[in-house]
């Protein structure tokens, strides 16, 4: 969630509940305990399968795509905003330090940011389909390891400067990012799908690498569409909305929806990856036949 309102709380200890951050949203609790909800189920689900990922790809025995460096960051970062959550607990429901607010809104930051690996990957598969010699040339792992250190560089200015200076002074940046991404995402699928179309044409078989990229490429927008839009799509109706129903309905079920991308992200990467030898099944021996 990217709220930064229980700054303003001025209650502390245990007899106050977590909806009691604003007193307006005790009568409608059920927002804030969907939020939390999610926030364990990240903890408890989302963080190992990022770490899953992560290993996936550290001891992966064949080659893999070259967005794995791009997947790689994505788990790490999910991972960390995972990891957030005891301290998201104890201080919202007891705490409310100003102090670990400011790091909360870091760790919110990292995860508003989170679309531009998404990015990454997408325009990567763009590329290696769409302009197949222009990839041969720029296939070095290095390239892309540059490219994620970059990203990384905009990600931590994004959430220290939320840290700093709170949500409303971002909530452009984070609009015009999301809104970027979801453009270039559907730019990469209209693309790819029109390349793919012509190389098949009198075929009747795709090319596994090119149909690999378009689903690579599908999931990802598929993500940003289901976790990252609604947020945005929120923004230009909130005045519309009483203040009960925006920040204690509205607001932070959209932004843990967002939150939710944590699990599903990982769960959608692992789906696409090649078992290890040791969760598969055993390999089934063709029958011999006696003459």
């Amino acid at each position: 969630m990217s709220n930064s309102s229980v700054l303003n709380a001025t209650a502390t200890g245990w007899r106050h509940l977590v909806w009691y951050q604003l007193d307006e949203c005790a009568v409608a609790p059920y927002g804030f305990i969907f939020y939390f909800g999610v926030k364990v189920f990240n903890l408890f689900v989302g963080f190992p399968t990022n770490v899953l990922v992560m290993w996936q790809i550290a001891r992966r025995t064949t080659e893999g795509t070259t967005s794995d460096v791009f997947i790689f960051n994505l788990a790490i970062l999910d991972a960390l905003f995972s990891l957030m959550t005891p301290i998201d607990l104890i201080n919202s429901m007891y705490l409310n330090d100003a102090g670990v607010w400011y790091a909360q809104r870091f760790a919110f930051g990292l995860k508003d940011m989170a679309v531009l690996f998404l990015t990454c990957i997408c325009l990567d598969r763009y590329v290696a389909v769409v302009h197949p010699i222009l990839f041969t040339g720029i296939r070095d792992q290095r390239f892309r390891v540059g490219v994620s250190a970059a990203v990384w560089g905009l990600i931590l200015a994004y959430a220290l400067t939320k840290s700093i200076l709170g949500r409303m002074q971002v909530n452009g940046v984070f609009s015009g990012v999301i809104l970027s991404a979801f453009s270039i995402m559907v730019f990469c699928n209209v693309s790819i799908i029109w390349a793919l179309r012509r190389s098949v044409a009198g075929k009747e078989v795709m090319n596994p690498m090119k149909k690999k990229a378009l689903k690579m490429v599908v999931t990802v927008l598929a993500i940003i569409t289901v976790n990252y839009l609604p947020p945005v799509a929120l923004m230009p109706f909130a005045s519309a909305y009483s203040l009960v129903d925006l920040r204690c309905k509205i607001s932070i079920s959209v932004f843990s929806i967002m939150d939710l991308s944590c699990t599903i992200e990982p769960l959608l990467h692992l789906s696409k990856m090649e078992k290890p030898a040791c969760l598969q099944g055993p390999v089934k021996k063709p029958p011999t036949v006696s003459v």
